[in-house]
């Protein structure tokens, strides 16, 4: 019995003993199990050897007593032959035998009541190992849910320091800078195409789009009155336009223009003739 009060403190001392050691709590526990689990495996070992004891002495007196009722069949066998002093030594014989029978059931009888207790105190050894494994998944878990809230814990502590935030300010400013350095070199670069004039007017554009979208969203809410349905357009007449004349060929025009020189030429041979 002294293995199993041995095991049992040594159980309850590596789970105490762990809450104030520094290795990883984790490993440890594991560690704990796996040399309880081979005590365990120890301790069935003594046991299973206390049941063969068991077994071998209630052999030895099943043997004994065979013996015994051996020799009180041949001490009547010798009184049915007529030999007392035979018989006499035949019972002794038998005397001693349910001596050493009795003796061996003596023992039997305990060791078998010590082999029942040790079975039993197997069995909570074996439950106590078993509640331990479970301890040892709540300890990881609690482990674990320790180490994440930890965690958790330094990035909060982590955000709240202002040099962080200062970082976040300063990079911001340089993002601003490098911003305005850049429209001013893509307005140098317009000026030196001249598209500035362009530039200008896409702007313009723009703003005069954001402006509509503003009134549009200011009547959608109310704020402004609806917009006045445009006003039905005049009738307007149809007017037949004339055809345009038909513009000349070329040809027409180098036949005309040949007519015009032939009158001149004409006209002035005759203004030649009356001059004669």
């Amino acid at each position: 019995m002294g293995i199993f009060s041995r095991l049992a403190k040594l159980i309850q001392s590596n789970l105490n003993d762990l809450i104030s050691r520094s290795e990883d709590p984790e490993k440890m526990l594991n560690q704990v199990v796996l040399d309880m689990n081979n005590q365990l495996v120890e301790a069935k070992k003594q046991v299973a050897a206390s049941i063969a004891d068991e077994k071998r002495l209630a052999k030895q007196f099943e043997t004994e007593q065979g013996n015994a009722q051996e020799w009180e069949r041949r001490a009547m066998m010798a009184l049915r032959a007529g030999n007392e002093e035979l018989a006499k030594e035949a019972l002794a014989r038998k005397r001693e035998y349910d001596e050493l029978a009795g003796t061996l059931k003596d023992q039997w009888t305990k060791q078998k009541a010590a082999v029942d207790q040790l079975k039993k105190a197997l069995r909570l050894l074996s439950d106590k190992i078993e509640e331990a494994k479970r301890k040892r998944n709540i300890l990881i878990a609690r482990k674990k849910r320790a180490e994440a809230q930890r965690a958790i814990q330094e990035t909060m502590s982590g955000l709240r320091d202002q040099s962080s935030f200062e970082t976040f300010d300063r990079m911001s400013q340089k993002i601003d800078q490098l911003e305005a350095e850049a429209e001013a070199q893509s307005e140098l670069a317009e000026e030196a195409t001249g598209d500035s004039l362009a530039a200008k007017f896409q702007t313009l554009e723009r703003s005069s789009g954001a402006d509509d979208d503003l009134v549009a969203l200011k009547r959608k809410m109310g704020l402004l009155p609806p917009e006045e349905a445009p006003a039905p357009a005049a009738p307007v007449q149809a007017r037949v336009e004339e055809p345009a004349p038909a513009r000349k060929s070329e040809q027409e025009e180098v036949a005309a223009a040949l007519e015009e020189l032939e009158a001149e030429q004409e006209a002035g041979e005759a203004k030649r003739k009356a001059g004669r």
